[in-house]
């Protein structure tokens, strides 16, 4: 690999940004294809399924056969609220590879004993969530019911850009809440459109365990299928 191919793809990973490096087989030839400039290359058809992914691979184009050598963060899980979904949730966000850290200014409920080995941020979001530079890598997920604690974490998550962010509640709650961010952060339609809620897939869970399943799943598949995933 070219040094300065090398030095921009360095640049990008420790950004927490995607990027793929295209090699020619035939030729040998390589180029770094930024995930910011994957919708217009030439490639953009297999570049932005394989960045959704992350699995590297051989793969034929009108081009003729390159290696696509991709490099995307570990995805990270946010949640805020300490609450009994969070406790079946974190652990099932880390076996599939997540870096979870979870949000709560009340001390009560985000404990260590509730929690063992996942981050707990005892604070408020708009104490807590600018120094976990939250970004497009990032699945954000609000569940206190609280919208002192779960609206302005929502407004700073819209503000990120995460691939994914949903939100506890019935559809008449989520209806108050679009109204309050609104009214009182000024967010439009579209923004508050990408809220999945009520959040997770419709699989009637009914446990806090079955409602951590949905969520998950939501979020693999808003991962993995991009935007045109069902909401």
């Amino acid at each position: 690999m070219k040094l300065g191919i090398l030095k921009s793809l360095n640049e990008e990973r420790a950004a927490r940004r995607g990027a793929i490096v295209v090699t020619d087989v035939a030729s040998g030839e390589q180029r770094l294809v930024k995930a910011a400039d994957v919708g217009r290359d030439q490639l953009a058809d297999v570049l932005e399924p394989r960045l959704r992914s992350g699995k590297s691979g051989m793969v034929e184009t009108p081009e003729g056969r390159v290696f696509l050598t991709v490099h995307v963060p570990s995805p990270r899980l946010v949640i805020t609220g300490a609450v009994h979904i969070s406790q079946a949730l974190a652990p099932i966000a880390r076996l599939l590879g997540y870096d979870v850290t979870i949000v709560d200014p009340r001390t009560a409920f985000a404990t260590p004993e509730r929690f063992p080995d996942v981050p707990l941020i005892a604070e408020w979001p708009d104490d807590a969530l600018p120094g976990l530079r939250i970004d497009r890598y990032t699945a954000f997920v609000a569940l206190t019911h609280d919208p002192k604690i779960d609206d302005p974490a929502l407004a700073h998550a819209l503000a990120q850009g995460c691939f994914y962010i949903g939100a506890l509640g019935s559809r008449k709650t989520h209806a108050r809440r679009v109204a309050r961010l609104k009214d009182e952060r000024g967010l439009g339609d579209a923004e508050l459109a990408s809220i999945h809620a009520p959040i997770g897939l419709d699989i009637g869970a009914i446990s806090p365990a079955e409602v951590a399943v949905a969520i998950m799943a939501e979020i693999t598949a808003r991962l993995r299928q991009g935007p045109e995933a069902a909401p």
